[in-house]
């Protein structure tokens, strides 16, 4: 298990997180999400004993990383955002020039060779130069590279970006086999992505931890707005503006009007399922309605409202 503990990192006199505090169980796979900027890099470079925290610590089955960061150095595999490959090089030497730096030679890195060859799919493309591979491909390579050791612990900050979106899918499928396995972190601002691999999520903005558990827990907590869209003829604007008078829990959130239809975005409370009585009020004034969708609170909206609303800002 890791234990992050009021850690703390300063930049000069620039925070860039704040007794931030979680916990990663084994075998699970978290979801570090955050904007640009909120300090998740800061976070997984501490975690990972390559940046020291200004306070704080983290413990990774109750071992100071701090004390014993060679031994857990060898018990993690680090895929960075800017994955670090010589583009010159052919991939077999990359993976050559990996493992000798953890003293894996001989039969030791024959059997690992074979093991992340299968399990990040580069065997065909071993001994072609980096640099004339797909951004795909090169993700796969700094994968193998992360894992030739055969870490238990995995860490990937951003690893689907820049991708298209087959190859999002070929890594998102990839990463939730190595969850079976292994611990594994994935850090992204892009919330779609880790919702679909991740089994907890932790939220960051502005170096600090805003929210934290499965998508349920988050939800449960989370009093959002129900949006509906109504699509309605013979729709007067002094009607319109009628609803919300009667019902002051609805807010009209745009209105637009093509072909004598009335497209209406209206937004309520979570809680609260008022469409019949929209409906009631419709034939009251007289309204055609052609269509009426409802969408409930996202996980998306959760996120804006932590991030966003808050003072974060998304790129």
């Amino acid at each position: 298990m890791i234990r992050v503990e009021n850690l703390t990192k300063y930049y000069g006199d620039v925070c860039a997180i704040k007794e931030v505090d979680f916990t990663v169980h084994d075998g699970e796979i978290l979801g570090f999400l955050g904007p640009n900027g909120a300090g998740k890099t800061t976070t997984l470079r501490i975690i990972t004993t390559y940046l020291a925290p200004t306070s704080g610590a983290v413990y990774i089955d109750d071992l100071d990383i701090a004390e014993h960061s060679a031994e857990l150095r060898a018990r993690i595999g680090y895929l960075p955002e800017l994955n670090p490959l010589y583009s010159e090089m052919p991939a077999y030497d990359l993976l050559v020039f990996a493992a000798s730096a953890r003293a894996i030679t001989g039969r030791r890195f024959k059997e690992a060779l074979g093991g992340v060859m299968e399990t990040c799919g580069v065997r065909e493309v071993l001994h072609r130069p980096v640099g004339e591979l797909s951004k795909g491909y090169r993700q796969r390579v700094g994968l193998a590279m992360a894992m030739i050791h055969d870490p238990e612990i995995l860490i990937m900050d951003e690893p689907s970006a820049g991708l298209d979106p087959n190859q999002i899918a070929e890594i998102r499928a990839l990463i939730k086999e190595l969850g079976k396995e292994k611990t594994v972190i994935i850090s992204s601002h892009i919330l779609q992505e880790v919702q679909a691999m991740a089994d907890r999520m932790v939220i960051l903005n502005k170096g600090q931890v805003v929210a934290d558990g499965t998508t349920t827990e988050l939800m449960a907590g989370f009093q959002g707005k129900a949006q509906l869209t109504l699509e309605v003829k013979n729709a007067t604007e002094d009607s319109v503006q009628g609803l919300a008078v009667r019902f002051p829990e609805i807010r009209v959130q745009d209105q637009k009007l093509q072909d004598g239809v009335s497209r209406l975005e209206l937004e309520y409370p979570t809680g609260q399922d008022l469409r019949e009585q929209i409906f009631g009020y419709a034939v009251e004034s007289s309204w055609v309605v052609l269509e009426m969708s409802r969408r409930q609170a996202r996980l998306e909206d959760l996120f804006r409202s932590l991030t966003v609303e808050e003072g974060g800002a998304l790129a």
